[in-house]
Order: C-alpha cells, then sequence, then structure tokens
C-alpha cells in the first residue's frame, strides 16, 4: 500500500531542529497564525535562528547588518526562510527576501522549501508572501510531493484553493502518481477538500503508479464514508475501474456493506449494480429498477389517498375501518421499504401535495359542480390557475443561486486569500461553491448551492425560497388558503341542495353529511387541515416580513449573524411595516411609500445609509459581513 509519509514533520525537514507544536516546549513552531512579538521580552542575546523562530525582527535586522547571510544554512541546511515561514513571521519573511534570501531554498533531510514548510503548518499568510514573492509550487521535496499534495494531505482546504487558483494543476501527480484528491480521500475524514478538489476539476478516474488506484479506491481503503459518497454521487466517480490487482470500488465495499459506516445510499448503489450485472427476475428487477422506484415513489400519495378515502366511506363499522386502515398502514411501511429509494425521498412532499390537489379537483368536478352555480366554479377555477402559476414559480423557478464562472471563482479565491486569515470564514467564503457569499445569503445542503437572501428550503415545492422566487412562494400559500376554503364552501353549498338543511350544526348535522355523501366529507376534512396548516405558515411568514424584516433562516440563526448580534438581535434591513412590504411586493406609491430594489446576488456590505450599521474587524482589515 502507498503511505509515503510525504508531509513528514517539520522536524523531519529540519533534520530533527524544529519538532511538531504540541511538543515544542518553547512554543516556537504554531498552527494559527504567529503571535504577536512580546515587546518586553530580552532578544539581545537571541543568535539569529532563535531570533527568526521567535519574531524578534529588531534582532534579525540587527544581525544580518552586522554582516549575516541570509542564504547561510544551519547544520541541518536549514535556511532562516525555512524558520520564518514555518512560524507564519510575515514580517521577517518579507525581510529576507528583500534582502536576497532565495525563495525556493532547499533544506533538511526532505530537501523542502520554505514554502514546503509553511504549507504544511497550513500558514495561508506565509504561503501567499512566498507565492507572490516567486516561490515554485510545483518543486517537489525528497519524496516526491510538491505543496499541494501536503496541502490536501493535511486538510488545509483553504491552501488547495489557493495553489489551484494560482494555477497549479488539480491533478498533479506526486512521484508516484498519487494526485491531491487521492490524498484527500486517503488521509482525511473531513468533506471539504475532497469536495472542493471535485468543484475545481480534479479528475476521479486518473489512477496512480504504484497500485492502479483511484480517489475512490483510496477512500474505501481509508474507510472514508464522506469521500466514498462525494467521489459517487458528487463527482461520478467511476465504480468499475479495476486496480492493478484487479479490484473495483464495488469489489472493495462488498465486504463493507453491513458496516455501520457505509451509508444507506452506497449500499443500495452497490445493490443496484451487482443486480445490473445478473440476469434478473422479475421480483429483483422490481427491487432494483431505478425508474420503477421513481414511479412507485410519485404513484404511492395517489394510491393511497384514494384507498383510505374507500375504507372511510365504506359501510362498515368503524373498529372495523380503523382495523383495514391500520394495515394499510404496515402494508404501506413495508412496501416502501422495498421499493422506495433514499435518493428520491425529496420526492414524496411533492408527490402528496399533487395527489390531494388531483383528488380536490377530480372531486370538485364530480361531486360539487353540478350542485354549484357557474360563478362559483369559475371562481374556483381562477383561484386555481393563480394558484398553479405560483406553484410554478416557487418550484421550477430560480431562487436566486450564487452563479459564478470558474474564472471568477479563482479570483474570489486570490483576492480573499491574500486579504488575510479571517477572509476564508463560513460567513464570509462558502467552502461548498467556493464563491464569496453575498449578504443574507445561505448554503443549501439540499440542493448544494449557495442562494440569495436565503428564507428556507421547502419540501412541498421541491427547491429553495429565496429572493427570485420568495414573492411567488407567499402567493402559492395565499392561493392554497383561498383555494382550500373556497373548496369548502363549494362543500357545504352541495350539501344544502342534496341532504338538505345543515342547521342545526350538531353532531346529527355532521352524520347527515357523512351517511349523504361520505367522499366529499372525506376530501373536506383534508382541505381543513391544509386551509389551518398553511395559514398558520403564511401567518409566520408575513409576520417576518413586515414585522421583523428577516427571512425564516436568519429569524432561527440570527445569534449567528455579526449584523444582528451587534444591534440586540433585531434586523438591520427592516425599515418598518409598510416599507418592509413595499420592498417585499416592489411597491411604490407615490408620495407615501418607496420599494427599495436591492440585488442580492452581488451585495456584499450593508448599507452605509442603514442605521447601527455593523463593522466586523478581521485583524488588520475591516470589512462588512
Amino acid at each position: 500500500m502507498y503511505q509515503t509519509a510525504c508531509g513528514a514533520a517539520a522536524a523531519a525537514a529540519a533534520g530533527g531542529s524544529c519538532v511538531e507544536p504540541e511538543k515544542d516546549p518553547q512554543g516556537l513552531v504554531s498552527r494559527e497564525p504567529a503571535p504577536p512579538v512580546n515587546t518586553e521580552l530580552d532578544c539581545s542575546d537571541f543568535d539569529i535562528v532563535k531570533a527568526t523562530q521567535y519574531g524578534a525582527l529588531g534582532r534579525v535586522k540587527e544581525l544580518v547588518e552586522a554582516g549575516f547571510n541570509v542564504n547561510e544554512p544551519d547544520k541541518e541546511t536549514v535556511t532562516l526562510l525555512h524558520w520564518a515561514a514555518i512560524n507564519n513571521r510575515r514580517d521577517i519573511i518579507l525581510y529576507l527576501i528583500d534582502k536576497g534570501a532565495v525563495v525556493d531554498a532547499v533544506g533538511g533531510e526532505l530537501n523542502a522549501t520554505p514554502l514546503h514548510w509553511a504549507t504544511r503548518q497550513g500558514h495561508l499568510s506565509a504561503v501567499v508572501l512566498l507565492l507572490n514573492s516567486g516561490a515554485d509550487p510545483t518543486l517537489r521535496d525528497a519524496e516526491g510531493c510538491s505543496c499541494i499534495h501536503l496541502a490536501a494531505q493535511f486538510g488545509h482546504t483553504r491552501l488547495v484553493a489557493y495553489f489551484i487558483a494560482k494555477g497549479v494543476s488539480a491533478d498533479l501527480g506526486d512521484r508516484g502518481g498519487m494526485t491531491p484528491l487521492m490524498w484527500s480521500c486517503w488521509k482525511v475524514s473531513a468533506i471539504d477538500p475532497t469536495r472542493l478538489l471535485i468543484t475545481l476539476g480534479a479528475s476521479t478516474k486518473l489512477a496512480d503508479n504504484a497500485h492502479g488506484n483511484t480517489a475512490l479506491h483510496w477512500a474505501i481503503l481509508a474507510r472514508n464514508a464522506q469521500a466514498i459518497s462525494t467521489l459517487i454521487f458528487h463527482g461520478k466517480a467511476a465504480i468499475d475501474i479495476p486496480n492493478h490487482r484487479g479490484d473495483t470500488a464495488i469489489s472493495m465495499l462488498q465486504p463493507f456493506l453491513g458496516q455501520p459506516w457505509i451509508q444507506p445510499e452506497i449500499v443500495e448503489m452497490v445493490f443496484e449494480y451487482q443486480q445490473g450485472k445478473q440476469k434478473r427476475n422479475f421480483c429483483k428487477w422490481v427491487v432494483s429498477n431505478k425508474r420503477f422506484k421513481w414511479w412507485c415513489m410519485v404513484g404511492m400519495p395517489f394510491i393511497s389517498f384514494y384507498i383510505a378515502g374507500l375504507i372511510v366511506c365504506s359501510n362498515m363499522l368503524a373498529i372495523i375501518k380503523m382495523f383495514m386502515l391500520t394495515c394499510m398502514y404496515i402494508v404501506l411501511h413495508f412496501t416502501g421499504h422495498i421499493l422506495f429509494d433514499n435518493r428520491f425521498m425529496t420526492l414524496l412532499p411533492i408527490s402528496v401535495y399533487f395527489a390531494t390537489k388531483f383528488w380536490m379537483y377530480s372531486t370538485w368536478i364530480f361531486y360539487v359542480m353540478p350542485w354549484v352555480s357557474f360563478l362559483t366554479s369559475l371562481i374556483f377555477l381562477s383561484s386555481s390557475g393563480a394558484l398553479w402559476y405560483c406553484f410554478i414559480k416557487s418550484w421550477l423557478g430560480d431562487p436566486g443561486v450564487i452563479r459564478i464562472t470558474q474564472e471568477q471563482r479563482y479570483r474570489a479565491i486570490i483576492e480573499l486569500a491574500e486579504r488575510g486569515e479571517g477572509a476564508f470564514e463560513p460567513s464570509i467564503f462558502c467552502p461548498s461553491c467556493l464563491v464569496r457569499r453575498p449578504l443574507r445569503s445561505k448554503h443549501c445542503s439540499m440542493c448544494n448551492v449557495c442562494v440569495a437572501k436565503f428564507d428556507h428550503h421547502c419540501p412541498w415545492v421541491a427547491n429553495c425560497i429565496g429572493a427570485n422566487n420568495h414573492r411567488e412562494f407567499i402567493g402559492f400559500l395565499t392561493f392554497i388558503t383561498l383555494l382550500s376554503l373556497q373548496f369548502l364552501r363549494g362543500a357545504i353549498l352541495t350539501w344544502s341542495e342534496k341532504c338538505g338543511s345543515l342547521h342545526p350544526l350538531n353532531y346529527d348535522t355532521l352524520s347527515m353529511i357523512g351517511s349523504c355523501d361520505p367522499w366529499l366529507a372525506y376530501v373536506c376534512v383534508h382541505a381543513l387541515l391544509h386551509a389551518f396548516w398553511v395559514t398558520m405558515l403564511l401567518s409566520c411568514q408575513l409576520y417576518q416580513i413586515a414585522c421583523l424584516g428577516m427571512t425564516t433562516n436568519e429569524r432561527m440563526n440570527r445569534k449567528r449573524y455579526i449584523h444582528f448580534t451587534s444591534v440586540g438581535g433585531r434586523s438591520p434591513f427592516s425599515r418598518g411595516m409598510c416599507r418592509n412590504l413595499a420592498d417585499f411586493f416592489g411597491i411604490s406609491i407615490y408620495g407615501f411609500v418607496k420599494s427599495q430594489r436591492i440585488d442580492w446576488t452581488t451585495r456584499f456590505e450593508l448599507d452605509k445609509n442603514i442605521e447601527h450599521q455593523p463593522l466586523l474587524r478581521h485583524k488588520d482589515n475591516f470589512q462588512y459581513v
């Protein structure tokens, strides 16, 4: 197994002169940005190496001015620039380079450059300084690894992104043909480096020279469930590529299928692949066919609604009805385990919506329309038209996805990296989409995109609700409520004509309704439930929009956003109830209200005219978040 210690400790690189941070009694090395120098510390007796390690710039200048050669290595062939890089001493790095230090000097047992040392420790600032001073990131150390391989091994996602943005190939191989993606899958259990490399175009089909393993082979060998899932479902990794021993990803996964770290989606994928390679009978085809499962999940709510209605509307005793409904639930439960696919679970809520609307319209046409006026049916159908317009816009419309080209992505990465260590904070930069996050945006894990002015992901429309479709979603909720109430009104008119007077409304009247037209009563219960919960949701949405000036995401997570916590949890975007509604619906009333139109896909800073504008400081840079 290829286990070259490409990312050996800086101690090995320096021939034992520098050790791991957690083992260093003097604290000379740190994975975090270097702390400021203690000005009260007496550095007058420091030699130049110790002064460089401690960040004593004044002492370093004194010794260099006295004649010390900045390129003179110590007995382990380590230069001063190596020590400055591994300790993230930015001022000393700049000073040494200004004095002629060789940026690609090779030193230590691994013949590594200062850039290798800074990369291993994850020091973004030092890496930026060295690269901008001409350091070559493609140089390999004694074990054949370049800087991007080290960054991938140790999970330094920011550095991997920065190297690729600066022109390093995402598929660059080390001496053994291991790519950064392979190292990430083998060494790092977190999802970020692997997902980032795939997003930036790393190939999932390349194989190393020694074993013929692809990145997926390495992920399976490491039992890296996150990487396996990411490679297969996000990176479209081939599962049937054999390595030099003839092992494919499928054959390597087979012994682990009962292990708890294997995700159910992976098990289903392996099962489907195996069934596809075998001669199948009808039962196996039913269980394994993806298209058949899709239709089962779409059609099940339609069938369940109808069968439950037949049971409820039958003349059987109530206890028998309860027994049959329980049996129906058990059958559906076990059928779902066999025919449902976890990858299509998002289909169920929207299928339930389509099923309830289908049976509501069918009931109106066959049970209600003959007993009500043409005008009543026309109003019902007109509301349906408005409902479906808003639904389709909410369902298929763009919620405000942040879309950028690869070139723009590279520019954003370089700009943020050169801004400072804090510029890659999750509130500013999305590690999944690799985009700078606009104000009020959020990454949706369901859709795997960043959405401007993100409100929530709605399962009933199978889409995110954001800046571009929030108004239509409010219309969708409004017209569902109106349609349900109109259906109830039509049912009442029908019962009055078919069953007689509904006054007084008591138990006897309800029993008469149930016996007179049980199916209509059954559908009316569903319409009443729809009207209730949708009205509650609509009221909550309008309250947030008008009174709070917040989205659902902001209301639930406002303690995480500096521009809310800095003003006591209030919204800096609220302009009062009337203006908030005018801004949301784009209404301008001359002389009274003027709506404010903002493109939230490109807004990165708070409006400077907003009162109590919060300001976040990141080290040496001021910026709005």
